[in-house]
């Protein structure tokens, strides 16, 4: 009576140790291997696929935050002390206080240019003496 073969090797087939598997993977763990190698350009092709592959499948969430500008007209210019000068329309502004009308005048620029300090602000008015816009000088925090 003959038994069954029971090795599950193939003929004629290199043996392939665990160890050296272990070994291999290890080496890609560490970065073991010389430039220019097979198993240096498997690494790098690798790396290239999962940066270049990786936003199709994973959900960063890296989207820009949203700043809403005020919807008023604003103009920004550079001064010499290297703040900036902002031209804003006077329908924007309906504060009569002074703090609160540098309050308003804040909220609009913010939006736009981060946060900032009003170092001063003038009236443009037109020849009836209407107020037309705000001249705002200020500097980035």
């Amino acid at each position: 009576m003959h038994g069954a073969d029971a090795s599950t090797s193939i003929p004629n087939a290199p043996a392939l140790s665990m160890n050296s598997i272990w070994r291999t993977i290890r080496g890609y763990i560490w970065w073991c291997y010389e430039r220019g190698t097979l198993h240096y350009d498997v690494m790098v092709t690798l790396i290239l696929i999962f940066v270049f592959l990786s936003p199709y499948w994973i959900n960063f969430n890296d989207k820009p935050v949203e700043r809403n500008p005020h919807p008023i007209g604003l103009v920004v210019l550079p001064d010499k002390q290297g703040g900036f000068i902002y031209q804003i329309e006077s329908a924007a502004v309906t504060a009569k206080d002074d703090s609160e009308i540098q309050d308003q005048l804040r909220q609009i620029i913010e939006p736009v240019s981060g946060a900032v300090s009003i170092t001063r602000y003038e009236r443009v008015k037109d020849s009836k003496g209407h107020v037309q816009s705000y001249k705002v000088w200020a500097q980035k925090e």
